[in-house]
């Protein structure tokens, strides 16, 4: 399929999420026919757009994304949808398969792959990521205050690598191994630049390499729009020599999430997530908060340290059909020492965002507003709790 007819197809849905909650607000304040018949056919035309993207295996999208990080990015995605060896089991959790590249005006080169896949009644988990990129990117520091307020440009090379598998040991609760993977090359820093004058461990590149075990607690409903129950995870990561690592450190991972069904498809969820590291890691591997996922309105890694604390929040709800909103908020620090947490050291975000689901299973498409120490759009797949 020509990559136009594509991008229109795209742009259809993207005209879906911004425009019709205009559509429903006039729709409320009237009930004349025509402009219910004219949101139908609009709708309609959604599902037919999503429909005819929609293979019998695989999905292919021209991919858009938007963020502070990268500016606009554009490419392809190819993801695929599915259960393990086409299993008749229909309490199996979907696997899935995307396969992205992209190339931002922030000349940011990225290609990734991920499979998440789940096997035996549930039974067994299996996830594993590779990721290539050239990324330009800025570097401000380290601490809750930042060294520099406009970053300081750095380019780097790097290729990475996650595997992780997880067998369920009773219900609700898995355990298992995963191994890290990460080389670095970095280019294009600021002569006597902040990196160069402070040399933190990293800053002229690094490899890592680390095996740890991951502890999870999940009783979602739903994998892609959990509407109750939890997802608990631990993370505890051995950084090593003796791996192969050029720097030996420690890094935990705390990530508690709650799906609350406060009505008729409306749902809340809540996180708390942490991050400590020991040791000398690296100032790529540092506790950072910012970006997509962790406190929208903040640029990535503009704060940074040993160890963060961050609490989001979102409440969402229906809007027409596929369409949905999403009301967030967020509040999180990175500190020297666990002990200097506190209480004025927050800092604090919001925002608003539209969904627009294109799976049966619950995938979306979000577009995000939202504030932070900056104004931010993010625009990209699936929920970020």
């Amino acid at each position: 399929m020509p990559i136009t007819c594509l991008g229109a197809r795209i742009a259809a849905v993207w005209s879906l999420i911004v425009f019709l909650p205009l559509f429903s607000f006039s729709q409320n304040q009237t009930d004349s026919i025509p402009e219910k018949k004219a949101v139908e056919k609009l709708f309609d035309f959604g599902d037919l757009v999503v429909d005819k993207l929609s293979g019998d295996k695989w999905t292919v999208i021209p991919a858009v994304i938007y963020s502070p990080e990268t500016s606009l990015g554009l490419g392809a995605r190819a993801i695929r949808v599915f259960r393990h060896k086409n299993t008749a089991d229909s309490l199996l959790r979907p696997s899935s398969l995307p396969i992205t590249f992209l190339y931002t005006l922030n000349n940011q080169a990225i290609l990734t792959t991920e499979l998440d896949l789940w096997a035996d009644q549930n039974k067994s988990y299996f996830n594993g990521r590779l990721e290539l990129s050239r990324f330009p990117f800025k570097y401000f520091g380290i601490g809750n205050e930042p060294q520099l307020e406009e970053g300081e440009v750095y380019t780097t090379r790097y290729a990475y690598l996650h595997l992780f598998y997880q067998r369920k040991i009773t219900k609700g609760i898995y355990f298992g191994p995963r191994y890290e993977f990460r080389l670095d090359n970095i280019t294009d820093r600021v002569a006597g630049g902040l990196l160069e004058s402070t040399q933190v461990p990293g800053y002229d590149g690094q490899r890592l390499s680390g095996l740890g075990l991951i502890l999870q607690h999940d009783t979602r409903d739903i994998l892609f729009q959990p509407t109750r129950g939890w997802y608990n995870r631990l993370q505890w990561m051995v950084f090593s020599q003796t791996l192969g690592s050029q720097y030996d450190f420690q890094h935990v991972v705390g990530d508690v999430r709650r799906y609350i069904s406060v009505g008729k498809r409306q749902v809340i969820a809540l996180q708390a997530w942490s991050s400590f590291t020991w040791g000398t890691p690296t100032f790529q591997h540092l506790s950072l908060i910012g970006g997509s996922d962790v406190m929208r309105g903040f640029f990535e890694g503009k704060f940074r340290d040993r160890h963060a604390l961050v609490f989001q929040g979102e409440y969402r709800l229906p809007i027409y059909r596929n369409l949905g909103m999403v009301f967030f908020g967020h509040t999180g620090q990175v500190a020297p020492e666990i002990r200097k947490f506190g209480w004025q050291r927050f800092r604090y975000g919001a925002g608003v965002g539209f969904r627009y689901r294109i799976n049966s299973d619950g995938l979306n498409i979000r577009l995000d507003f939202a504030i932070g120490d900056q104004k931010a759009i993010y625009f990209g797949l699936n929920e970020v709790i």
